[in-house]
Order: structure tokens, then sequence, then C-alpha cells
């Protein structure tokens, strides 16, 4: 089945959120969608009721359906509690403590009762073996299988599910590893095992050890877990296969999925990305700034023509939850965003010193914000906007989940400073949490380079449209959308996202001596092997190849990404990347002050299927300015007051109607909130852009 399917076939793409489940039925051009309840104990219970209602809504059954896509917090969940099997680690003689070690960075200078995340393989259980490749891919050692039996018998006897194999320079050469992987499979029957020559094989033994160890950590897990699903699908009728959204923004089946779960660790704010990127295509903005707020974090991204900026690395499990260096680094392909805890759930208290702050601890959904009437008694940023009068308590997630405005007031009255003002501390919290996503992204701008003021804010997620505006006040940004299917953005971005894998090698070559032979091979090589699995999930797509390389000039730490000629390369290609180098180097830092020898430290293809460009859509005369039916008093942040704000029903505006600020747009799984400020159109493709008066930008 290719990825590309016909406009009049059912595809559903399912998010399982920290706090809600989202799930998303798309029909040709209709959309139905819904937000439950994330049910922690079994997570595809509410995915199978969510697609079970929205069948419904649809008059549809499953032989109805070509495609699902789901996106998992189970591998990131079993991280950061540390609910994964028992990991066993084989490794080389001598570096057994690699991951106890790391790479002696520290993530607070200051802090001297300091405490990293313990590994999570204890030292009983990672056991080193006699054997050794050089730095050159040659062989100094050969493998002593004898210690690989009697490690397997110390690992059985110890009750291990999972062993990773992690040799010294087995990127180079994965031999060692592969053989040894034999004898565990021999000797422990049924045992889970990863290898790093195929989990991560590039250089920097601390990450690719730590990448190796997290992905059998949760492997067997995610395995049963989406084995378990797969097969309820099938038993219910479904007759299309199921599709797993990656780190990296693309799709994989679920064979790729059970091998490699540790690139699924953050699929779901990747859908979000996806989402952003395709809206920012369909209006052909070319720089985007995108917010997704849910009801746990926020996440922001940056997007350039179209393409959201892409990382190598991401930390799980942090010990000081956003902290950068106080994670388990995992060398993945991940899209490059900044995570903040300022979401609808996220916690108001007051500190040590009397200070009102929001988060980053969430409420999740279990108990939840105090308006859902389960338990919870703090305080949250979804209290806040129910008592500013923003939420509409009768029609929360389009009415499937009532909220009690009384227990929002009490849970910020009980906080014991202002006098108890509810009103006021809600004003607080609502400031707190939105210049807190200002500062995130002010950070993250100034990290990769680049500016804000000049980009369009894309907002979504349940309680990004909320907060949206106001964070574009205070960035300084003149135009917001809010497309549709906000609510449920990432789960929408499932059904944009290309069938996709990337592979990666570590091979260190200097442009002044590179060995082109060597290096295509290595690259042909690498682009069968992510052709072979596309192929597996979109055998009759159309793909696309990227050719990217990683390199820095001698004797740096650090590497920077550029890609590779479109033609492949030839005798003259060394001035060729030292060009494209240069150019990647200069847009960096802003100039090039080195003269020294360029290195290429790792190589990396990435295969995707080719998708069809967003349809142009006609432009659509305005209407004229409608005025609201009704009002309801809110608070206005950008003066503290409370004023009358037009209630709009977002279903019931077409196309080209324009309207004033100040004003609520409600829709089933979110409400937009037009400011004073703003004035709000309703584009061709139904989506709302609120533009920023000319008179308040210069003020």
């Amino acid at each position: 089945m290719t990825f590309i399917v016909e406009p009049a076939s059912a595809r559903i793409g399912a998010d399982i959120g920290g706090t809600f489940t989202d799930v998303v039925l798309e029909v040709g051009t209709r959309r139905h969608s819904t937000k439950l309840l994330t049910t922690y104990d079994a997570p595809e219970r509410a995915v199978l009721d969510g697609i079970a209602l929205l069948l419904a809504e649809a008059a549809l059954t499953p032989a109805d359906v070509s495609l699902v896509v789901h996106g998992t917090t189970l591998a990131t969940n079993a991280l950061i509690e540390r609910r994964g099997v028992a990991t066993a680690l084989l490794t080389t003689a001598g570096f057994r403590d690699v991951l106890a070690l790391g790479n002696e960075s520290r993530f607070d200078q200051y802090d001297i009762a300091m405490e990293k995340p313990a590994p999570l393989v204890p030292r009983a259980l990672r056991i080193g073996v006699a054997e050794r490749i050089a730095a050159d891919g040659s062989m100094l050692l050969p493998l002593d299988e004898a210690a690989v039996r009697a490690a397997a018998a110390k690992f059985r006897a110890a009750g291990v599910r999972s062993v990773a194999v992690a040799f010294l320079h087995s990127y180079l050469d994965g031999a060692h590893e592969r053989r040894a992987a034999a004898i565990l499979a021999e000797e422990m029957p049924g045992v889970s095992l990863s290898l790093s020559c195929e989990v991560s094989p590039e250089m920097r033994e601390y990450e690719r050890f730590s990448t190796t160890v997290a992905n059998a950590y949760v492997q067997p897990l995610v395995d049963a877990y989406l084995r378990r699903l797969d097969d309820r699908l099938k038993a219910l009728g479904f007759p299309c296969p199921l599709f797993l959204m990656l780190s990296s923004g693309g799709l994989t089946t679920v064979d790729t999925a059970s091998r490699f779960p540790v690139r699924l660790v953050e699929s779901g704010p990747a859908g979000g990305a996806i989402f952003a990127a395709t809206i920012a295509a369909e209006c052909g903005i070319e720089r985007v700034l995108a917010l997704d707020v849910g009801g746990t974090t926020a996440k922001i991204c940056l997007i350039d023509d179209f393409m959201p900026q892409t990382s190598q690395t991401f930390e799980v499990g942090r010990a000081h939850r956003f902290r950068k260096g106080s994670g388990l680094p995992l060398r993945i392909p991940v899209v490059e965003m900044v995570e903040i805890g300022a979401g609808g759930g996220s916690i108001a208290a007051v500190d040590g010193a009397g200070r009102l702050a929001v988060g980053p601890h969430s409420a999740g959904s279990e108990p939840g914000p105090a308006a859902y009437g389960r338990g919870g008694l703090r305080p949250t940023v979804t209290d806040a906007d129910i008592v500013m009068g923003r939420i509409d308590p009768g029609a929360f997630a389009g009415g499937k989940v009532t909220l009690d405005a009384d227990a929002s007031e009490r849970a910020l009255a009980g906080l014991g400073i202002w006098d108890g003002d509810a009103a006021v501390l809600a004003l607080g919290v609502s400031e707190i949490v939105d210049e807190t996503m200002a500062s995130a992204a002010r950070v993250h701008a100034v990290e990769q380079g680049t500016t804000l003021e000049d980009r369009c804010l894309i907002a979504f997620g349940g309680a990004a449209p909320l907060h949206a505006a106001r964070v574009a006040e205070k960035l300084g940004v003149r135009r917001v959308i809010i497309p549709s299917g906000a609510g449920v953005g990432s789960a929408v971005g499932f059904l944009r996202a290309p069938v996709s894998y990337e592979v990666a090698r570590s091979f260190h070559q200097r442009l002044d001596e590179l060995d082109v032979p060597r290096v295509v091979a290595l690259l042909d090589g690498m682009a069968a092997e992510a052709r072979a699995l596309v192929t597996l999930g979109a055998p009759d797509a159309p793909q696309t190849e990227r050719r990217v390389c990683l390199g820095r000039y001698l004797g740096q730490g650090y590497e920077i990404p550029f890609e590779l000629p479109a033609g492949g390369l030839g005798a003259d290609s060394a001035d060729a990347l030292r060009s494209r180098f240069e150019a990647a180097y200069r847009a960096q830092y802003g100039s090039i002050t080195i003269d020294l020898p360029i290195e290429i430290l790792t190589w990396r293809v990435t295969v995707s299927t080719r998708l069809a460009d967003p349809a142009s859509m006609p432009a659509v005369a305005a209407r004229g300015w409608i005025a609201a039916e009704r009002s309801r008093m809110v608070t206005e942040p950008a003066t503290g007051g409370r004023r009358a704000f037009g209630l709009f029903d977002r279903a019931r505006l077409c196309p080209g109607d324009r309207l004033h600020g100040p004003a609520l747009i409600v829709e089933r799984e979110t409400t937009t909130v037009v400011p004073a400020s703003f004035d709000a159109v309703m584009d061709a493709r139904g989506y709302l852009v609120l533009d920023r008066r000319a008179e308040e930008i210069e003020q």
C-alpha cells in the first residue's frame, strides 16, 4: 500500500499525550476529531475508544479506513519513570563504567550536591568481555566467545530480559557485536537484543552506549504494546497497516518501531512540527515560530523554508526537568525544539520566597486540574483560564469534560497570597506562563542564531490558542495563525508525514585527504538500507533522498551539519564540500576566522516518500466585519481589567469573515483568544489569521 491514498479513503491519526489522547479521522476534505483523557493503565484503551467514537460519528466501518498512524509516549514514560525491563550491558572489557562516568560535563557548575541520573543498567549487570576493534576499524583483539557465554549465564541467573551489546568502535565494524548477539540468543532463548552498530552506529561511546541501553530497556514493552494494538485493530476489522510516528518527523512500520523504539521518544511533538510545517507550506510562509501547548508541556520549534529544524541528540529523564545536560543522552534523529513545563495542567504554587510560580510539574489527566473534579486540589493554568473567563466550563473538550469553576476559584484562593483574590491570582498565573513561553522562545532563537519578530506564529495544541496572541505581543510577532484542528494538531500532523527512515554512520575523513570511492560506497550502502525499510511501509510510493554530513575544523569539539551536493561525489568534491561547510559555519557563527583543515565525522542518509504539494487556494474576498451576538466578561492581561469579549462559534464563521478583538472564538477542542490589539479573519482554508493592528505596533 502506498502512503499517498485516494482522496475518499478514511485515515486516522492518534496521539497519546500526558493529559489527553487526541484522535483524528479524515475522509477527503472532512475531518472528525475528539479528545479523551489519557488512560495510563492501558494507553491503547483511549485510542480505541476514540477511534470507535469517530467511526460512529462519520458513519464508517473499520473496512473504510486505509491508514492508521499512532504516536505514543510509552517509550518516553518508561525511561522517565524507570519502568523498563531488567536490562544488561555487554561491552568491551574495561568500559563497563562508561554509562556512569558520562562525558565528565556538569549541568550545574556550582551545585556541589549535584546528582546525575543513575544508569538504566546497574553495575552488576554491566559486564565487559575481551575484544577490541581499533579506531580505524581493524581488529586488535578477537572476541572471547567463552566470556560471552559466561556473561550470558550471569544475565540468565539475574532474570535479564533484554541485553544491550555495545563494543568500542563497533560503528566501523559490527562483526563482534553480531557474533556476541548470536551467542546470547543461543544461550538465552527469547531475550531481546539491541546492538549499538544498528541502533546508533556513531562515534562518542557514551552517547552510543546510552542510546543502545535505552533502546534495550524499553524494547520488550514497546514491542508487546505495538503488537497488542496492531492485533486489536486487525481483530476489529481494520485492513490497513499501522504506522508509527518517529521523533524525526517520519513514519515507520510496526516492525521497525519494535526494533528501534528509542526513535519513538518524541513522536508526538514531531507530529506537531510536521503539522505546523504543512500549514507554513500551504500559506507560503517561509519563517515560522511553531507553538504547541498541550496539557503537560509547551513545545517551541523554528521552521525555515517549510522545514522544521532538526537535531541528532536528545535528552530524556532529566534529573532537573528542563536543565540541559541533566538527562540521559540519546543519539537519534529528532525535530529540534525546546520543551518547557508550561501546559494547561501546569501547577501553580508559592515558592520558598513567597512568590507565585507556575510549573514545571503538571497535574496531567489524573487527577488533573481542580476543575476536573477528579481529586485534584492544586490550581493549574487551566483553572486560571476558567477564572479569567476564557473557557466555558460547560463546553470544554466538546462537552465531554464538565468543569467546576468554583473548584478553580477555591484552588487559586488556597495559594494564600494576594489576599486570596482568585481573579488576581489567575491573572498572575496566566502572565507567568505566557512570559515563560516567550522567554523560552527568545533563548531558543538566540541559540539558533535567528530572530523572531519577522516570523509568523502558528499555534496548536489544546491550550495554545488561549495564550498564543499574548505570547506574540510579548515577542513582537505581528501575525498569529490558528489552523483548523489546532486542538488536535499533532494527530493531524501524523497524517501529513511521509514514510521515512534515516541511517547514520561515523567515518572520519579529512577533506584534504578525502577517499571519494570509500565515501560513495558507504553512502550508497546507507541509502540502500534506508530505501529497503521505507519500501516495506510504502512499496509503490515515489521516494526522495537527502544526504548530509557533520563536519568541523580540526581540533574542534562539535560538528555542524551541511548538505552534500545533489549530483553525488566526484574527484573534485572536496572543494564543493569545503564551500558548503563554510557557508553552514558562517550561518551558524556569523563569520569564518579559522584557517584549519576540515574533517567530517558522520554521514547521514534520509529516504522519504514524496508527498503531494499543498493544494493552492484562491484568494477570498473580505465579507466585511461581523459583530458578536453574545459576549462574556474576560480578564484582559494587557490591562488587568475585565471587559466584554465577543463570543463567536468557529464552525459558523465563513472564509472572508473579519472580526475585531477582543473576542473569543470557540470550537470543540479549544478556544482562540483575540486580544483588543488584534483583528481576526478566516482565510480560504478555514484558518484563523490574527493580525496585530498597525497602531498597536507603532506603540
